[in-house]
Protein backbone atom coordinates (compact mmCIF):
# COMPACT_ATOMS: atom_id res chain seq x y z
CA UNK A 1 0.00 0.00 0.00
CA UNK A 2 1.03 3.67 -0.84
CA UNK A 3 -0.16 6.71 0.53
CA UNK A 4 0.27 10.17 1.47
CA UNK A 5 0.82 9.67 5.80
CA UNK A 6 -0.79 13.54 6.35
CA UNK A 7 -4.01 11.83 4.78
CA UNK A 8 -5.94 10.45 7.73
CA UNK A 9 -8.81 9.16 5.44
CA UNK A 10 -6.05 7.13 3.11
CA UNK A 11 -4.01 5.88 6.39
CA UNK A 12 -7.69 4.52 7.34
CA UNK A 13 -8.07 2.45 3.91
CA UNK A 14 -4.80 1.49 3.99
CA UNK A 15 -5.21 -0.43 7.51
CA UNK A 16 -8.72 -1.96 6.70
CA UNK A 17 -7.26 -3.72 3.15
CA UNK A 18 -4.26 -4.75 5.40
CA UNK A 19 -6.62 -6.56 7.97
CA UNK A 20 -8.32 -8.09 4.58
CA UNK A 21 -5.36 -8.84 2.79
CA UNK A 22 -3.45 -10.72 6.06
CA UNK A 23 -6.96 -12.55 7.64
CA UNK A 24 -6.07 -13.85 3.77
CA UNK A 25 -2.15 -14.72 4.38
CA UNK A 26 -1.19 -12.18 1.94
CA UNK A 27 1.49 -9.75 3.81
CA UNK A 28 1.51 -6.06 3.14
CA UNK A 29 3.40 -3.25 4.07
CA UNK A 30 2.92 0.73 3.76
CA UNK A 31 4.86 2.95 1.98
CA UNK A 32 4.01 6.27 2.99
CA UNK A 33 5.28 9.75 1.54
CA UNK A 34 4.99 12.87 3.41
CA UNK A 35 4.32 15.33 0.72
CA UNK A 36 4.81 15.13 -3.16
CA UNK A 37 8.45 15.58 -3.10
CA UNK A 38 8.99 12.25 -1.36
CA UNK A 39 6.61 10.45 -4.39
CA UNK A 40 9.11 8.66 -6.25
CA UNK A 41 11.70 7.86 -4.28
CA UNK A 42 8.65 6.04 -2.11
CA UNK A 43 6.72 4.81 -5.00
CA UNK A 44 10.21 3.09 -6.22
CA UNK A 45 10.98 1.39 -3.36
CA UNK A 46 7.74 0.33 -3.12
CA UNK A 47 7.75 -1.10 -6.58
CA UNK A 48 11.20 -2.56 -5.90
CA UNK A 49 9.40 -4.89 -2.94
CA UNK A 50 5.70 -5.68 -3.61
CA UNK A 51 4.05 -7.71 -6.02
CA UNK A 52 1.08 -5.62 -6.09
CA UNK A 53 0.90 -1.97 -5.28
CA UNK A 54 -2.77 -0.76 -3.71
CA UNK A 55 -3.32 3.07 -3.87
CA UNK A 56 -6.52 3.70 -1.75
CA UNK A 57 -8.38 7.46 -2.25
CA UNK A 58 -5.42 9.32 -1.66
CA UNK A 59 -5.52 12.93 -2.95
CA UNK A 60 -1.82 13.58 -3.71
CA UNK A 61 -1.14 10.39 -4.84
CA UNK A 62 -4.17 11.16 -7.32
CA UNK A 63 -2.30 13.83 -8.49
CA UNK A 64 0.76 12.56 -9.09
CA UNK A 65 -0.34 9.17 -10.40
CA UNK A 66 2.18 9.62 -13.33
CA UNK A 67 4.75 9.74 -10.97
CA UNK A 68 3.71 6.06 -9.32
CA UNK A 69 2.88 4.46 -12.30
CA UNK A 70 6.87 4.78 -13.80
CA UNK A 71 7.50 3.33 -11.38
CA UNK A 72 5.30 0.79 -11.49
CA UNK A 73 5.97 -0.06 -15.00
CA UNK A 74 9.52 0.19 -14.64
CA UNK A 75 9.24 -2.53 -12.16
CA UNK A 76 6.61 -4.50 -13.90
CA UNK A 77 4.29 -3.89 -11.20
CA UNK A 78 0.63 -3.88 -11.45
CA UNK A 79 -1.67 -1.46 -9.07
CA UNK A 80 -4.95 -1.50 -8.03
CA UNK A 81 -6.62 1.81 -7.36
CA UNK A 82 -9.07 2.81 -4.69
CA UNK A 83 -11.06 4.98 -7.13
CA UNK A 84 -11.78 6.13 -10.50
CA UNK A 85 -9.67 8.90 -11.00
CA UNK A 86 -6.44 6.97 -9.57
CA UNK A 87 -7.39 4.32 -11.82
CA UNK A 88 -7.44 6.45 -14.75
CA UNK A 89 -4.06 8.40 -14.02
CA UNK A 90 -2.12 4.87 -12.80
CA UNK A 91 -2.86 2.47 -15.32
CA UNK A 92 -4.30 0.14 -12.98
CA UNK A 93 -5.44 -3.04 -13.86
CA UNK A 94 -8.77 -2.39 -11.48
CA UNK A 95 -10.91 -0.21 -8.74
CA UNK A 96 -14.20 -0.50 -7.07
CA UNK A 97 -14.75 2.84 -7.28
CA UNK A 98 -16.77 5.03 -5.21
CA UNK A 99 -19.32 7.47 -5.94
CA UNK A 100 -18.07 10.86 -5.10
CA UNK A 101 -21.01 12.47 -6.78
CA UNK A 102 -23.10 10.46 -4.13
CA UNK A 103 -20.87 11.22 -1.55
CA UNK A 104 -21.21 15.11 -2.56
CA UNK A 105 -25.11 14.49 -3.12
CA UNK A 106 -24.86 12.57 0.77
CA UNK A 107 -22.85 15.89 1.98
CA UNK A 108 -25.28 18.45 0.62
CA UNK A 109 -28.22 17.21 2.30
CA UNK A 110 -26.36 17.24 5.54
CA UNK A 111 -25.39 20.87 5.27
CA UNK A 112 -29.02 21.68 4.62
CA UNK A 113 -30.28 19.64 7.60
CA UNK A 114 -27.58 21.25 9.29
CA UNK A 115 -28.21 25.29 8.15
CA UNK A 116 -31.96 24.96 7.59
CA UNK A 117 -33.36 22.58 10.02
CA UNK A 118 -30.87 23.00 12.62
CA UNK A 119 -29.16 19.28 12.85
CA UNK A 120 -26.44 19.44 15.44
CA UNK A 121 -23.79 18.03 13.78
CA UNK A 122 -22.31 16.30 16.53
CA UNK A 123 -25.19 14.20 16.73
CA UNK A 124 -25.46 12.98 13.22
CA UNK A 125 -25.17 9.76 11.51
CA UNK A 126 -21.82 8.98 10.21
CA UNK A 127 -22.12 7.91 6.50
CA UNK A 128 -20.31 6.25 3.58
CA UNK A 129 -21.00 4.89 0.39
CA UNK A 130 -21.91 1.69 -0.30
CA UNK A 131 -22.19 2.11 -4.29
CA UNK A 132 -19.72 1.13 -5.71
CA UNK A 133 -18.15 0.58 -9.58
CA UNK A 134 -15.99 -2.53 -10.24
CA UNK A 135 -13.76 -1.48 -13.65
CA UNK A 136 -10.71 -3.08 -14.56
CA UNK A 137 -8.44 -1.90 -17.34
CA UNK A 138 -8.30 -4.44 -20.30
CA UNK A 139 -5.14 -3.96 -21.36
CA UNK A 140 -3.09 -4.54 -17.94
CA UNK A 141 -5.12 -7.29 -16.76
CA UNK A 142 -3.56 -8.64 -20.36
CA UNK A 143 0.06 -7.45 -19.54
CA UNK A 144 -0.31 -8.85 -15.96
CA UNK A 145 -1.86 -11.79 -16.96
CA UNK A 146 -4.91 -10.85 -14.53
CA UNK A 147 -8.34 -12.87 -14.14
CA UNK A 148 -10.96 -10.80 -13.73
CA UNK A 149 -13.58 -11.40 -10.81
CA UNK A 150 -17.00 -11.78 -12.40
CA UNK A 151 -19.30 -8.44 -12.20
CA UNK A 152 -16.26 -6.32 -13.25
CA UNK A 153 -16.13 -3.97 -16.44
CA UNK A 154 -13.61 -3.15 -18.78
CA UNK A 155 -13.19 0.80 -18.71
CA UNK A 156 -14.04 2.52 -21.57
CA UNK A 157 -11.02 4.71 -22.19
CA UNK A 158 -11.78 6.28 -25.64
CA UNK A 159 -15.12 7.34 -24.10
CA UNK A 160 -13.12 9.91 -22.75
Amino acid sequence: CIYCSPEPNSLFQVEGVKEALEAKGITVNFFSFSDSNDIQAVAQKAAAESDVIYIPTDNTAASNGGVIDAACQEANVPIIAGEEGIFKNTNAVATLSISFYEIGQKAGEMAYDILVNGSDPSTMNIWQTSNVTPYYNAEMAEKYNVTIPEGYQAYDFSAE
